[in-house]
């Protein structure tokens, strides 16, 4: 993962110039300083993964640069906000496609993570429209043929669908409005008006928070609807997180953003147990191995950052105040997202010619569980000595990515099972 700054700060740190600031652990922040002085000079506006290509996270679509600009107001997060509004009205809208059982018979394409990234990016550009929080279904999946059209129809008309929608609808409504007075009480003066209508803000989006968690609605979901629901509930909880920035409390900002990577991961967790399918392993796949890669460490990032300013000394702070109010606005700055076929579904799409449902799914579990994977190498280390395969000791293992390690253990396991069938001999 590397960090973009605008052009001329990029100048500086090719030359030498400059420098990203780390933290006292050695981790990179995404702020440049001058080498000579220690002054800071300018935060960075994105991130870039594997093959440079820019982050665009599914579901905390907060711009990076704005972790920054805290003390401009709201407007350095408004352009974030609408990114938010425009996730979640995606993310439900599949979420009410898929959670009473239109997936079933809908093309993959049209619920993958592609197509959300997609999405997103034509509410974000004002090219379609958000009707109580919806996109309109027969406009978003209109080249997937007549078949899916008319199941939508069918799906309209049923009672479960039109509860689980207007349920969705209604946390979406609360959603709206907080965001709508998120932006009147920012431009009140008075930080004790705009202190006290942030914590009613707060308390708006915890409602909301109830009705996307609401256990009763789909109790027996699929794994891709759960998936959907549990991003609704991130887009929320981030939310409630930038309103302690805009009130200026790093430690509870801080404690927010830990606890929501440890729901993201927790919630991951629950939908690949859910898995049972190829299909919709075909679509979780992708989405999670992405959020694993750019979500989570973008909010890790963004509590990194909030821990190291509220280490600097107060003449420390002012200085990084005063550099990034001379920034441009992140509007300005920011790199148009990637709407190529994410590198996340070409690679699911190699792995899966070179394994199965179950060492998949294994795969993000331990991509997920780190620490299990540990008991997973011990399997295979005892089992490879026993059949003679020298090479599969801990220390080669280890070396080894998710899926090899996934691969190797149902290898195994499936070598066990049929050993232990009893012949026909046997049960004479």
């Amino acid at each position: 993962m590397l960090f973009v700054f605008p052009p001329l700060i990029q100048a500086g740190l090719a030359s030498g110039q400059y420098e990203v600031v780390k933290n006292a652990a050695g981790v990179a922040l995404g702020l440049a300083r001058d080498k000579a002085t220690g002054h800071f000079v300018g935060p960075a506006i994105n991130m870039v993964g594997h093959g440079g290509i820019p982050f665009n996270p599914v579901a905390v679509p907060l711009q990076f640069a704005q972790m920054y600009q805290t003390h401009q107001g709201f407007q350095a997060v408004q352009v974030g906000l609408q990114g938010i509004q425009a996730s979640l009205g995606v993310l439900q809208t599949m979420a009410a496609l898929t959670g009473v059982g239109v997936a079933a018979n809908v093309a993959i394409s049209a619920v993958s993570l592609w197509q959300i990234l997609k999405l997103r990016e034509e509410v974000k550009l004002q090219r379609l429209e958000l009707q109580e929080g919806f996109l309109d279904l027969k406009q978003v999946l209109s080249g997937q043929g007549t078949a899916i059209i008319e199941k939508i129809d069918e799906a309209v008309q049923d009672l479960e669908f039109r509860q689980h929608r207007q349920a969705l609808a209604q946390a979406y409504g609360r959603f709206l409005e907080a965001t709508r007075q998120m932006k009147i009480t920012m431009l009140c003066e008075d930080l004790n008006i705009r202190n006290v209508g942030l914590a009613n803000i707060r308390q708006t989006l915890t409602h909301a928070l109830a009705d996307y968690k609401n256990p009763h609605f789909l109790p027996e979901t699929n794994a891709v609807t759960q998936l959907r629901r549990a991003e609704c509930v991130w887009v929320i909880e981030q939310t409630i997180a930038v309103t302690y920035q805009l009130q200026n409390q790093p430690e509870a900002l801080s404690n927010c953003l830990e606890q929501l990577q440890d729901r993201i991961c927790e919630d991951l967790l629950v939908v690949v147990e859910l898995c049972d399918s190829e299909e919709e392993l075909d679509i979780i796949f992708p989405e999670i191995t992405r959020i694993h890669e750019q979500d989570l460490v973008v909010l890790q990032c963004w509590q990194e950052q909030v821990d190291w300013q509220r280490s600097l000394s107060p003449s420390e702070q002012k200085l990084l105040q005063a550099v990034a109010s001379g920034q441009p606005n992140v509007t300005e700055v920011s790199a148009a997202p990637d709407l190529a076929i994410p590198s996340e579904q070409l690679l699911y799409e190699t792995l899966k010619q070179k394994s199965h449902l179950s060492a998949l799914c294994d795969a993000l579990l331990l991509m997920l569980q780190t620490e299990i994977r540990r008991d997973y190498e011990t399997y295979v280390s005892q089992q490879a000595e026993q059949a003679g395969h020298k090479a599969l000791v801990g220390a080669n293992l280890q070396q080894m990515s998710n899926l090899s390690v996934a691969n190797l253990y149902w290898y195994f396991q499936v070598r066990d099972e049929s050993e232990q069938e009893p012949t026909e001999e046997s049960i004479r």
